[in-house]
């Protein structure tokens, strides 16, 4: 099982990649740890089936799903006001998948394994494999 979020202001995996590392310092959300931390409203109910499965975190970048985080384990918190709030906690590691578009949705959803985009091939973002990807997933013949 996985999560599928929109990433909401970021235009590029590049982008993404660049300022992923800011946001968990905007929270106070420090683990002491290389990782990568998410803040949500609410633990997932399927939390448990999310760790065990080894799910990743998918991210949809202006429309496309363009990678994926493994995500390590949830962490319940407390936000600046006081409100609880679940920090996903992800591997540092982002895994580039084939494109796959995605309309627009609010907070996350639960992504089944059969239906999550496969991981590129290596080599394929410098051959412009992922260029011809996008174009194809468009043309709905990904």
């Amino acid at each position: 099982m996985h999560l599928i979020k929109l990433s909401v202001g970021v235009a590029s995996y590049e982008e993404l990649e660049s300022y992923r590392d800011e946001r968990a310092h905007w929270w106070g959300a420090d683990y002491g740890e290389d990782v990568h931390v998410h803040r949500t409203r609410t633990m997932p109910k399927r939390a448990d089936e999310l760790i065990a499965g080894g799910g990743s975190i998918y991210w949809v970048i202006s429309g496309i799903i363009r990678c994926r985080q493994p995500i390590l384990r949830f962490e319940a918190s407390t936000d600046r006001e006081g409100k609880d709030c679940c920090d996903i906690v992800m591997s540092r590691d982002m895994v580039r998948t084939m494109p796959y578009p995605k309309r627009p949705f609010q907070g996350w959803r639960y992504l089944e394994p059969k239906d999550a985009p496969p991981d590129m091939g290596a080599g394929m973002e410098e051959q412009g494999g992922e260029i011809i990807a996008e174009e194809l997933a468009k043309l709905g013949l990904l």
